[in-house]
């Protein structure tokens, strides 16, 4: 009894501890928002000596901030649904064709998954070159569909929990291959969907690597582009910056909170489902 409460003792402290440092810069950043450059300069960690929203001010009358924050909403919820459906699709060929085909196209779809994206920048800039996608907001969604490969493995492995019979009294029913997706495949395979969903909105949301590669123009930047613009090359403003950054992940916090008891549930029920 003694020694399991002294593990339960070191795990807690492991995770208080864990959880202080994972605490110290969001408090870093928040804390300095209130806080005018030489206060920041003088003691970076310390409660602010006068408390100012001249920052919060200055950030929140700033039309391009939400300008950006459109875009990036723009990006996140067409680009997240286009994964989902895509991934969806392509899972549930796979279940059914158990095929030859479907084997080698799942190796290529491993091998797309497996090859990092970096490698994959000029070309794929080339690409949207010829087709005049740059500076585009839609040809950056058409990049992101690039992540319906991690959705087509998530939702294949939940998928294959589904009893197939359900499937085959569909088809005696006289259901079509779309009905039987549509109306009897999607509706079970929901938790999973709202997992995956969760997961690339933060990717997209947080992106900084594919807007800086395919977006140029100050009118379609997203927000991580409009926080990154904030730095200067000689002189920033260290304060503004963090508030900017702080306005960015404010959405993406409030969407985990409401959403993360979903992610869980999504994942446990993919485990034991069957």
């Amino acid at each position: 009894m003694r020694e399991k409460t002294w593990r339960i003792a070191l795990r807690t402290i492991g995770m208080f501890a864990l959880a202080l440092v994972i605490a110290i810069p969001l408090y870093y950043i928040l804390v300095n928002t209130f806080k005018t450059q030489g206060d920041m300069v003088s003691d970076p960690l310390g409660l602010p000596v006068d408390w100012t929203l001249e920052n919060w001010s200055a950030a929140l009358v700033d039309v391009s901030i939400y300008r950006s924050f459109v875009n990036t909403l723009y990006v996140t919820a067409v680009s997240v649904v286009a994964q989902l459906i895509v991934g969806a699709m392509a899972a549930y060929a796979m279940i059914i064709a158990r095929g030859r085909l479907a084997q080698i196209i799942g190796g290529i779809l491993l091998l797309g998954f497996i090859i990092p994206g970096q490698s994959t920048m000029i070309p794929l800039y080339r690409m949207l070159v010829g087709f005049e996608l740059v500076d585009n907001l839609n040809g950056l969604i058409l990049m992101y569909l690039g992540g319906s490969i991690f959705c087509f493995f998530l939702i294949r492995g939940y998928m294959q929990t589904i009893p197939f019979e359900l499937v085959e009294a569909a088809r005696i029913d006289g259901a079509s291959t779309n009905q039987i997706f549509w109306r009897v495949v999607l509706p079970l395979i929901k938790p999973i969907l709202v997992t995956v969903g969760v997961f690339q909105s933060m990717w997209v949301w947080n992106d900084f690597l594919l807007p800086t590669v395919f977006i140029s123009s100050p009118q379609k930047e997203t927000i991580v582009l409009q926080v990154y613009s904030a730095v200067s090359e000689f002189t920033t403003d260290w304060p503004a910056f963090m508030t900017v950054t702080v306005i960015a992940l404010i959405p993406m916090v409030v969407f985990f909170l409401f959403t993360q008891r979903h992610i869980v549930s999504g994942l446990l029920a993919g485990s034991v489902k069957g």
